[in-house]
């Protein structure tokens, strides 16, 4: 019995050695990548952990430079000194956080939730609360070292300097937040970050082996093999040219069942595997990130949903604020300008280097970016004048644009919906022809179609 015990007590302590040497899937370092930037406490700790040792380094500078007479402090004074610049810091390290919650309540409240996957990214506010925490611990750790004949000077005049940086960063924290929190402010980050993953080639997996379906081969014969979701999820993104990789090292074809941003519930098919010799699953799962909610690095229509969402905010009844939508709808356009250039298709493949396909995923169409930048929009927005006339606006902005003829023909198609809207909304005939007449203010900016 102790023979047999100590076997599999052997094998359990190999497994936990494998287990410990095998490298952090690309799935497990990108959730710690999107943790990392989203997590609030990691920049303090890191300001905490360098004011520290700045001060040991401030001390013993202290025992080898000798300091003008001016910058001379008595142990008393620089004692009141150090110990206001640790009250002071605590202070304004509460009042950033409440206005962190009064972020957030706004956000909530009058915006969108999602938004607030980008805020918390952001790298002021971070650099705001790594100074002050920085600060403090720099004054608090001088304030050990001083004794009735040793007084750290320079660490003292640096710790006042070391406020001063902290109050500009309040300041520029507080007139970006102040500017920012407004809804078009944030419609135009949102749109900018949308339209740069668009324009690095994100969603084509960045690589020029990667078509539509219609320049795809048929997939290699064989089994099929489902490969489910172990835990499920959004599917916030995936390593394609890996992914790629392992099919061509195991002469398969692998087909990425959901896009970007779709949620995969537990158990449902992630992978189909076309092939005799499928990859091990933990191999295709680890190369594939499930998470919470979306997230916007792969997922552009996640910065769209943002959009769309602070628009409706501004057209319910409890807001009633039809001119933030129309603001909201200038962004929703020139990202639509910016997608209609694409050459966009609902899969993608992407090949070897001898031209065999290994991979296809779910992508996003034209028509899919146009029905969800429009359509809730026009249904919450018809009653209302501004949004009738801006949605005009804007599809015959998108029609003057040169887009693609499947493209401009998805366009005369909301336009008809916009029309057919319109006609139930105004059974008036004055007020119907001003609800159709297109204008980019919505109202006020002029009548008829621009050129």
């Amino acid at each position: 019995m102790t023979g047999k015990g100590s076997t599999v007590e052997a094998r359990t302590a190999r497994r936990k050695t494998r287990r410990a040497r095998a490298p952090l899937s690309w799935a497990a370092a990108f959730a710690l990548r999107q943790y990392v930037m989203a997590c609030l406490w990691i920049a303090p700790l890191v300001g905490i952990v360098l004011g520290s040792l700045l001060a040991e380094a401030a001390v013993a500078l202290d025992g080898v430079v000798r300091v003008p007479e001016e910058w001379r402090y008595s142990p008393s004074t620089a004692s009141s000194v150090l110990s206001s610049i640790v009250g002071a810091m605590v202070a304004l390290l509460g009042f950033v956080v409440t206005i962190g919650i009064l972020v957030v309540q706004q956000a909530t409240g009058t915006l969108s939730p999602r938004y607030m996957r980008l805020w918390y990214r952001d790298r002021l506010q971070k650099a705001v609360l790594a100074t002050f925490t920085g600060t403090f611990a720099f004054a608090f750790s001088l304030l050990r070292s001083i004794e009735t004949d040793f007084v750290p000077d320079v660490g003292v005049t640096l710790a006042g300097a070391a406020v001063a940086v902290s109050l500009v960063l309040l300041l520029m924290y507080l007139n970006r937040f102040i500017h920012n929190l407004r809804p078009v402010a944030i419609a135009a980050l949102v749109s900018r970050a949308g339209r740069r993953v668009l324009r690095e080639g994100v969603l084509l997996a960045e690589s020029g082996a990667l078509r539509g379906a219609d320049g795809t081969r048929a997939p290699p014969g064989g089994p099929v093999t489902p490969v489910p979701s172990a835990a499920g999820g959004a599917l916030q993104g995936f390593q394609p040219e890996r992914l790629a990789a392992l099919a061509e090292r195991h002469d398969c074809f692998v087909v990425l069942t959901h896009p970007v941003g779709d949620f995969v519930p537990p158990g449902a098919t992630l992978f189909e595997v076309h092939g005799s010799t499928p990859p091990p699953p933990r191999e295709l799962t680890g190369l594939v990130a499930l998470g919470v909610e979306r997230t916007i690095e792969q997922d552009p229509a996640f910065g769209l949903r943002i959009l769309v969402d602070i628009a409706i905010r501004a057209l319910s009844p409890a807001v009633n604020d039809p001119t933030t939508a129309v603001q909201v709808l200038n962004h929703i356009e020139a990202f639509l300008h910016t997608v209609g250039r694409l050459r966009l298709s609902g899969r993608y493949t992407l090949h070897d280097a001898r031209g065999v396909p290994r991979l296809e995923v779910a992508g996003r169409s034209w028509e899919d970016f146009l029905q969800l930048a429009v359509t809730e929009i026009r249904e919450y927005g018809t009653g209302s004048l501004q949004i009738c006339r801006r949605l005009r606006a804007l599809f015959d902005g998108l029609l003057d644009a040169g887009l693609p003829e499947p493209h401009r023909e998805a366009v005369r198609t909301e336009l008809r919906l916009l029309d057919a809207a319109v006609e139930r909304q105004y059974p008036d005939p004055v007020r119907r022809t001003a609800a159709l007449t297109p204008d980019r203010q919505g109202i006020g900016g002029g009548a008829g179609r621009r050129t």
